[in-house]
C-alpha cells in the first residue's frame, strides 16, 4: 500500500504469519517507504515499543505503535504505545476507550482497573477463531441480528457460549 502512495500501518502478527518483524526490520521497512507510519504489534511483549523506538530512524516521524494484543495493551500504551488495534474493542469500545485514554495519561491505576474488568474478554475473545466470538457477543448483547456469521465462518460453538456469556457479565456488558 505504501508503494501505492497510502499511509501504511504494518502488522506484525507472527501469531497468524509465522514471521516476527524484528524492531531492526521495521525500522528499515520505514525508513525505505516513508509512507508507512505506524505498526500493529502483536507480539505480546510490551519491550517491543522501546526496542521499535530505539530501532528507528530519526531522520522522519516516529511510527505511531499501536498494542495488537488485547491481553498486554495496557502495558504496552503504559510503555510509550500510541493505542491498540483490539478485538475486545469491538464488544466494549467504552471501556476500551477509557482504559486507553487512562494509560496514555499515564494513570497506570485507572487503566488497571478497568483492563481488570476486561480480562476475561481479553481471554475468552478468542476462544474460537476471530471474529467468530466477537461477532457471537455483538449477537447476545443486542447489537447484530441473528445471521450474525457469513461463510466461511459458522457460528460460534455452544460449548463457548455461556463462556462469551460469562465473560461480558464480568465485564458488565450484559
Amino acid at each position: 500500500m505504501a508503494d501505492l502512495g497510502l499511509p501504511t500501518v504494518v502488522y506484525n502478527v507472527p501469531g497468524r504469519t509465522c514471521v516476527d518483524l524484528s524492531p531492526e526490520d521495521l525500522a528499515t521497512i520505514a525508513r525505505e517507504h516513508h509512507l508507512i507510519v505506524g505498526c500493529k504489534e502483536a507480539t505480546g511483549d510490551v519491550t517491543r515499543v522501546s526496542a521499535i523506538r530505539t530501532a528507528e530512524c530519526n531522520e522522519r516521524p516516529p511510527m505511531l505503535l499501536y498494542s495488537g494484543d488485547d491481553s498486554s495493551q495496557r502495558e504496552f500504551v503504559l510503555g510509550g504505545g500510541d493505542g491498540c488495534i483490539s478485538v475486545t474493542a469491538n464488544v466494549a469500545p467504552d471501556l476500551m476507550r477509557r482504559m486507553i485514554d487512562a494509560a496514555l495519561k499515564g494513570d497506570a491505576e485507572e487503566a488497571g482497573r478497568i483492563d481488570g474488568m476486561l480480562q476475561g474478554v481479553h481471554r475468552d475473545i478468542f476462544c474460537e477463531a476471530n471474529p467468530i466470538p466477537a461477532k457471537w457477543a455483538l449477537k447476545k448483547m443486542g447489537l447484530v441480528e441473528s445471521g450474525y456469521c457469513r461463510p466461511p465462518l459458522c457460528e460460534l460453538d455452544e460449548e463457548y457460549r455461556a463462556v462469551i456469556e460469562g465473560a461480558l457479565g464480568s465485564a458488565g456488558l450484559l
